[in-house]
């Protein structure tokens, strides 16, 4: 068995993670021993006692949902080992919490409206035309892949999967690299980019990198006038942060919380727990049946 440490280095965690992360599995390890079980044994129920205990201590939901974010690493820990076969917490969370993710959220049905407005015909200018165009297949990978400005930034043309529907995004300092499924319409567009509107961008600013979205100016720059644009369409739009969040937080609402881990990028549950909304319809059935908290 390796050592929990050893393995919370590998995770990429930092030194502080490390210790906080250590200091639970401790705490929590004591508990058991109390309670004549083992943190390879504990069930759910039992596992729901030490959150009631950890709030009779006088711990806010906000600290629990930090140590119970440190034990489902243990947990996950101990299944890595083959001393569990499950994580009994997984998708546990105390209810009440103030979330930190606060934007003014939009729903599905008006991000798919942003791309369906997007206009790219009704320009005079050519190679203003060209650059619509392009916009609107990046506006299509932030409303439906919920890319951010800096994965788009390092998409290349190898990463486009036409043939397979799907799109590669690769791994940057904060997030998994993972691969994306595109819509049928999204599919359409991309062909004509990819043969059409990309070589004659490349020819007009001399750049014949094999970056998807090769521009001359900083891609952030690029991304705020595409934002001043999409907020035509919808006043509510705020930034691609906003946006991300919205397509975030509406997965959850279809998928399960590793899906939605793998298909945003996060390296942490706990970075996709944040989009988590305090109504019962986004937690797991047996949470909203027998929750700690009320």
């Amino acid at each position: 068995m390796s050592d929990y440490k050893t393995y919370l280095q590998k995770q990429g965690y930092a030194a502080s993670t490390i210790e906080s992360h250590n200091n639970a599995k401790s705490l929590f390890t004591k508990w058991c021993k109390r309670h004549h079980t083992t943190p390879t044994e504990i069930d759910y129920k039992t596992t729901l006692k030490f959150i009631k205990y950890l709030s009779r201590k006088g711990n806010s939901k906000k600290t629990i949902n930090h140590k119970l974010r440190s034990i489902k690493t243990y947990f996950n820990y101990l299944i890595e080992e083959a001393y569990r076969a499950d994580n009994p917490i997984e998708n546990t969370i105390v209810k009440g919490e103030r979330r930190t993710i606060n934007y003014n959220l939009l729903e599905a049905d008006e991000l798919e409206d942003l791309y369906y407005s997007f206009e790219t015909e009704n320009i005079k200018d050519k190679y203003h035309r060209l650059t619509a165009k392009r916009g609107k297949v990046i506006t299509g990978l932030i409303v439906y892949q919920g890319l951010n400005t800096t994965d788009l930034s390092k998409l290349k043309t190898e990463h486009l999967q036409l043939d397979k529907g799907k799109i590669y995004v690769p791994s940057t300092k904060r997030s998994n690299a993972r691969e994306l499924e595109l819509k049928s319409w999204q599919i359409m567009e991309f062909m004509a980019y990819q043969n059409e509107i990309l070589p004659m961008l490349q020819k007009r600013i001399k750049n014949h990198i094999d970056q998807l979205f090769p521009i001359n100016m900083r891609f952030n720059m690029l991304t705020s006038q595409l934002i001043k644009k999409l907020k035509k369409y919808n006043q509510n739009v705020e930034n691609i942060k906003q946006i991300r969040a919205s397509v975030i937080t509406n997965w959850l609402g279809q998928y399960n919380l590793r899906k939605v881990q793998y298909l945003a990028g996060h390296r942490y549950i706990s970075s996709t727990e944040r989009y988590l909304q305090d109504d019962l319809e986004n937690l797991h059935e047996m949470v909203n049946n027998f929750h700690p908290i009320s």
